[in-house]
């Protein structure tokens, strides 16, 4: 059974930084991508970037190029998101997903963090 559990989620004013952690467990061999998505109240779930385990290619939404950072430990077997910059319309629920088989459907994600930006 695979499990990713996210963590370093909180408050902070704008301008301000945040790392988040994701840890998979479960899973003895990387997946094909692991990423990041968050979800606004009252809006839909957003593609924030995304990382291939094999070479560390990266991915970004254009909100977050240049701000956000995705990067992968393999022994830990742990991805993070670096975020600087935060502002206010970032604040969300972020959630980690892996992508199995590179198909772009991520088959597993976690329960979420919270992530709140004050002006």
């Amino acid at each position: 059974q695979v499990q990713l559990v996210e963590s370093g989620g909180g408050s902070v004013q704008a301008g301000g930084s945040l790392r988040l952690s994701c840890s998979a467990s479960g899973r003895t061999f990387g997946f094909y991508a692991m990423g990041w998505f968050r979800q606004a109240p009252g809006k839909g779930r957003e593609f924030v970037a995304r990382i291939r385990w094999s070479d560390s290619n990266t991915d970004y939404a254009n909100s977050v190029r240049g701000r956000f950072t995705i990067s992968r430990d393999n022994a830990k077997n742990t991805v993070y998101l670096q975020m600087n910059s935060l502002k206010p319309e970032d604040t969300a629920v972020y959630y980690c997903a892996a992508d199995p088989s590179g198909t772009h459907y991520y088959e597993y994600m976690g329960q979420g963090t919270q992530v709140t930006v004050s002006s």
